[in-house]
């Protein structure tokens, strides 16, 4: 990373930023005394890929690194783009400014930050108003991305653009403080923070684990990588706040990391040696990127019994590529597959959370491909021939080929020609297997899922899409949703190499839709497999709920789909509601590893009187209603109790939808009249949309309020009862209060949300 070279530079630069004339307003602050503003007014906006202008400010890095014209998030660009991953693809401000970034630090004129501010502070926004109309919200909105020199037209015509945008202004003491900083330099720390002696001796030993020069090691070290590569790794027991990182470098353990920068994990790390090290994580941590993955002595221990202690050879290392990272069944042939699938089950939410909190910040079109709320279980690995049977990868690899493998392929012309020549084969060969094994005969039983072996919780995953993102928890939560997927090792393989180890957000668009276009076909695998588990003469019509509309049968048509109605179940059922006698089944099984009932959203009568606030909301959950359609697809609801306590859940907007089978369009293809509200306690999502914020003897009018909403008129009211707009007061110290409640129960979990989606409502919005 070149770490010393970077803050070397930068310590230079502030000096010569120092020596030009200015006023200072305010006295100098340090970054330390600065940081946490900008981690609750700023990093809440410019964190990840979809920082406006890609101004990511959760590190001095960041700072430095500037502003960018460029957009990261183009879905029409038709060539590959140059990667612009911080603390990656380049180390010093001027390579940085040679991919076209420019300093936002102060110059012989007022930098950018102080400038942003100081237009914000002149032209603040109308108190507890909506926003004026010039100012736009959505995501995907063009940015002007001014240079300093540009700035002062820009801000001539844009007097309302200023920072915080669209917010309520910063606190006098906050504004001063920034201003102070930005003004008398910006000084940014020389180093990274200390780690304890214990810490290092455990980074240490992974670091000699993971670099064993044995072949079995190596390649085992490999699949770790490509696995990991996005985790937040902590050691058990240490500073909640301390993370690592797993990188390739081109140095040893005990020397200086040089990462190596290469597009994707399974990517060629070139001819000389590297080395696989862990690198602290200095960034603030922002929660739609937070994957957390715990290491200690344990862990490495199952890594031993998974990987090291079986019986399997090696005689040569897979090459590294596209074609290779495009298929892992044959680059990872050799290890057993019973122990790479039960090393995803081992922690299958956070790989659930990979495919969200991966590389991408947002994207409709890559989520419209999954349902707004859905149940996963998993085939245990007894029932998976691709487990139990080492001839079924063997032969069957040659199918699964992920669309990576052929990205130097023409643009936009094999896309739908690579979904039907690997996916059909996939299933003619998988029915072919299936037919000819003993289970046949017996069909899927509940003991063909696996069960968490009696103590992991990640065996039953609820996912919950909110428009361009999605969040997943383990356990089953909401009333009984419209689908649910079974995945098995192939389905899990696959999601995560086409999601993540095999996605390029700088890719080109071809990438981008041969992405969702796979995905497509990965959810329908999951779904058949959970039909497979229903009685035979009810799966055709489940599908087709599922899939309603001309379109939509001939969709299924052409991926060439057939229910199959043959395959036997191994279960008697005992009610004429199949689907809900399964999946409550499943909850049963879990011997207390989860709540069996939804206290608020789905709870036998007798076992519901568990107390206010729950009582109360019960009446909004898991109901259909005129009014679920005019709220946002995330809010926040705040409760304040008695002696000062607040209570927090987590609405979530439930669209329905006739069917999910296409790229576009989807407004077209919704069921507004079917959508539902799930309320959840505590914090779900990434993305908060709004904010209501009431008392706790408020809830029942609250409520009966929302319940009365037929309009958006109706709705606007409400906003103005119990709702918190960006431009409150209350908007900043709500926002604060909910993330040091956040940071407070889950210590190590917590993050700072993305308010970028926080809505504005107004008169006239289309709620659907």
């Amino acid at each position: 990373m070149h770490k010393t070279r970077l803050f070397l530079q930068a310590a230079i630069l502030m000096s010569l930023l120092c020596a030009f004339p200015f006023a200072v307003r305010a006295q100098t602050q340090t970054w330390a005394e600065v940081k946490p503003i900008m981690d609750r007014r700023c990093v809440v906006c410019h964190s990840c890929y979809d920082a406006p202008c890609q101004l990511k400010l959760t590190s001095p890095m960041g700072v430095l690194r500037g502003a960018s014209k460029e957009a990261v998030y183009h879905t029409e660009r038709l060539e590959d783009v140059q990667p612009t991953r911080l603390g990656i693809d380049a180390q010093t401000v001027p390579e940085w400014q040679a991919l076209g970034f420019h300093t936002v630090l102060r110059g012989q004129d007022g930098g950018l930050l102080e400038r942003y501010l100081e237009l914000g502070h002149q032209n603040p926004m109308p108190t507890s108003a909506p926003l004026p109309a010039e100012l736009g919200l959505a995501i995907n909105r063009p940015l002007v991305c001014p240079t300093s020199n540009e700035f002062d037209a820009f801000s001539a015509a844009h007097p309302l653009a200023g920072m915080p945008y669209g917010t309520a202004p910063l606190a006098e003491a906050e504004f001063q403080a920034l201003m102070g900083w930005a003004r008398s330099g910006a000084v940014l720390p020389p180093t990274a923070p200390d780690i304890p002696d214990a810490i290092l001796a455990q980074v240490a030993d992974w670091e000699v684990f993971l670099n064993e020069r044995d072949l079995r090691s190596q390649l085992m070290s490999r699949y770790l990588y490509e696995h990991l590569f996005l985790a937040r790794l902590h050691f058990r027991g240490d500073d909640p706040r301390r993370f690592f990182q797993l990188v390739r470098s081109t140095t040893p353990p005990g020397a200086e990391i040089d990462v190596i920068a290469t597009r994707r994990p399974f990517d060629d790390p070139g001819a000389a040696p590297f080395y696989y090290r862990l690198q602290q994580v200095t960034e603030t941590i922002v929660h739609k990127e937070h994957l957390v993955y715990a290491l200690g002595p344990d862990r490495m221990a199952r890594y031993q019994q998974l990987f090291l202690d079986p019986d399997w050879t090696l005689t040569d290392l897979p090459p590294f590529g596209d074609a290779e990272g495009g298929n892992p069944f044959s680059t990872f042939m050799q290890m057993p597959a019973r122990s790479r699938y039960q090393f995803l089950l081992d922690d299958a939410l956070f790989f659930v959370r990979s495919f969200i909190r991966g590389p991408v910040c947002h994207g409709e079109t890559a989520v419209d491909v999954i349902e707004d709320r859905f149940w996963v279980s998993f085939l245990d690995p007894e029932a998976d021939l691709s487990v139990t049977d080492p001839s079924y990868l063997q032969e069957g690899a040659a199918f699964l080929e992920l669309p990576v493998s052929e990205a130097d392929a023409g643009v936009l012309g094999s896309l739908q020609g690579f979904s039907h020549k690997n996916q059909v084969k996939y299933l003619e060969f998988r029915d072919a297997r299936y037919r000819a094994a003993p289970v046949y005969q017996t069909g899927f039983d509940y003991n063909s899922i696996w069960d968490g072996d009696g103590t992991n919780t990640n065996a039953l995953i609820t996912v919950f899409r909110h428009f361009d993102n999605a969040s997943a928890m383990t356990g089953f939560h909401g009333g009984i949703p419209e689908t649910s997927w079974v995945i098995d090792f192939p389905i899990f393989e696959r999601i995560y190499y086409d999601l993540v180890a095999g996605y390029d957000v700088f890719g080109r668009v071809e990438h981008q839709l041969s992405t969702r276009l796979y995905m497509d076909e990965l959810r329908m695998e999951s779904e058949d497999t959970f039909l497979a588990f229903m009685p035979r003469d009810v799966r055709p019509q489940i599908h087709k709920h599922w899939y309603q509309g001309v379109l939509a049968e001939l969709h299924t048509y052409w991926h060439r789909r057939r229910v199959d109605d043959s395959f036997p179940t191994g279960i008697s059922f005992q009610t004429d509601q199949p689907k809900q006698e399964f999946l409550l089944t499943l909850l049963n099984r879990g011997n207390g590893l989860w709540p069996v009932t939804d206290p608020i959203n789905r709870c036998a009568a007798e076992a519901c009187q568990s107390g206010l606030p729950d009582d109360v909301l019960r009446e909004l959950a898991d109901q259909t209603g005129e009014w679920v359609k005019y709220l946002p697809d995330l809010s926040v609801l705040a409760v304040e109790q008695g002696g000062g306590e607040t209570a927090l859940f987590t609405l979530v907007h439930d669209k329905a939808h006739y069917n999910v089978a296409f790229l576009f369009d989807e407004e077209a293809r919704r069921d507004p009249a079917a959508d539902v509200l799930t309320i959840l306690p505590g914090l779900i999502g990434s993305y908060p949309n709004f904010y209501f914020h009431v008392r706790q003897d408020q809830l029942a009018p609250f409520v009966m309020v929302l319940k009365g909403v037929r309009s958006q008129s109706d709705y606007m009211a409400a906003v103005e009862q119990f709702g918190v707009r960006r431009t409150s007061p209350e908007f900043w110290p709500l926002s604060d209060r909910i993330h040091d409640l956040f940071q407070q129960q889950k210590p190590i979990q917590a993050g700072i949300f993305d308010l970028n989606r926080y809505k504005d409502p107004k008169s006239g919005d289309d709620p659907t």
